[in-house]
């Protein structure tokens, strides 16, 4: 009993290790790719923490206390700080992002208030009023520098207490909060989609047939190699594209009571007719090459199991590309990001929810995944010429 036992675990043991792909998913691959996107996660909330560190900020500056100013012009090497008055139209530029400063605004006498001497007739503490835009990173970070020092210097004086109903220091507005906010969540959840549609149906799209035995009939039958994989490529898209489209309006509908926000609130849905042609251009751009991508994966595996096997590790890969936007502010100005398969894709989704549409990377995005999209159909010709892979068992 015990040498069957023995003949059953060798046997095991050398189908297993004589399989050098399953080897690697099994034993490789989960320690190689938890170590890269922990390590990738990593690098991005450092640099989500530090982001702006060395962007240069403004800081105006109205009624600069004279023993302050020293502090002030130390306080950081990126920070500019300049002494003169802060108006409405100062004010109004930040809350449109045409200027990367914060504005402070002190009392007058606030020298006296530093002292302890009373200098409001009400008994009221003087204020010292400090403006700035949350969404702009560096300066949210200058705003927390500036407000914390103020905090420890005494209780003579209060920071950022309306003196008017209706008064704010945050000059981000909903919709630009509610823009940085989609545009760190959606591009994750769409490529998410559109990739559960490719996976659903592109495995067995060649794989079932190699599988079925039917993809010998294919391809004696009179047509060219390439007209069949671009058919194959272009149907898996369609269905693909059905799949993600229906998952995307599920989500859009039910996020809002998801996140616990009403009808009331603004979510910061206010986009443009160029916004939603890049985003559909896009969308359609990325089902392509996913479903080209899925289909060489599909046609070097002999079955649909190992198709589904090998196509984790690229699931994987497209789900960490699509957790970056989370890690970083906006869209890459770099065109040759948008040079790179799938996460071009997701940068350009990130600049449309984010308001910074510019045509230039969607079109560089749109002619790169073409590009790639014929040679994977080339690819998968070649692949249906080879009897060695279309029909290896």
């Amino acid at each position: 009993m015990k040498s069957n036992t023995w003949t059953i675990i060798k046997k095991e043991f050398a189908r297993f290790f004589g399989d050098r792909q399953l080897l690697f998913t099994t034993v490789i691959m989960p320690g190689l790719l938890i170590y890269i996107i922990y390590s990738l996660m990593g690098n991005g909330i450092q640099k989500m923490v530090t982001e702006g560190a060395g962007e240069v900020v403004t800081m105006r500056v109205e009624n600069m206390p004279t023993s302050l100013a020293p502090m002030f012009s130390t306080m950081d090497s990126s920070l500019v700080v300049v002494e003169q008055p802060v108006t409405d139209a100062d004010i109004a530029m930040l809350e449109d992002k045409e200027i990367n400063a914060v504005l402070v605004r002190f009392p007058e006498r606030f020298e006296e208030a530093l002292a302890g001497v009373q200098v409001a007739d009400s008994g009221m503490l003087p204020n010292v009023e400090i403006y700035y835009n949350s969404t702009n990173n560096a300066a949210s970070r200058v705003y927390m520098t500036v407000s914390t020092v103020l905090g420890n210097i005494g209780r003579t004086f209060t920071v950022n207490v309306p003196q008017d109903e209706g008064q704010r220091f945050d000059q981000a507005t909903d919709e630009s909060i509610g823009a940085m906010i989609w545009s760190k969540i959606l591009p994750m959840l769409i490529i998410m989609m559109l990739f559960s549609g490719v996976m659903a149906i592109a495995p067995s799209a060649i794989a079932g047939e190699k599988e079925r035995g039917t993809i010998a009939t294919l391809l004696v039958t009179p047509m060219k190699r390439n007209e069949l994989a671009l058919g194959k490529i272009v149907s898996l898209s369609a269905i693909a594209l059905l799949s993600g489209i229906s998952s995307f309006v599920g989500i859009a509908l039910s996020l809002p009571k998801m996140v616990g926000m009403g009808d009331s609130v603004d979510l910061g849905f206010h986009y443009t007719t160029s916004d939603y042609v890049a985003l559909l251009l896009v969308i359609l751009a990325s089902v392509l090459i996913m479903a080209s991508a899925v289909s060489l994966l599909s046609a070097l595996a002999k079955d649909v199991k190992n198709a589904g096997t090998m196509v984790v590790p690229f699931m994987l890969v497209v789900m960490l590309a699509g957790l970056l936007p989370m890690f970083q502010n906006g869209a890459s100005d770099s065109l040759v990001v948008y040079l790179i398969p799938f996460y071009n894709s997701i940068e350009v989704m990130t600049a449309v929810f984010s308001h910074e549409l510019a045509w230039t990377p969607v079109i560089v995005t749109l002619v790169s995944d073409v590009v790639y999209t014929g040679i994977a159909v080339w690819g998968l010709t070649k692949m249906f010429n080879s009897e060695k892979i279309m029909f290896a068992r």
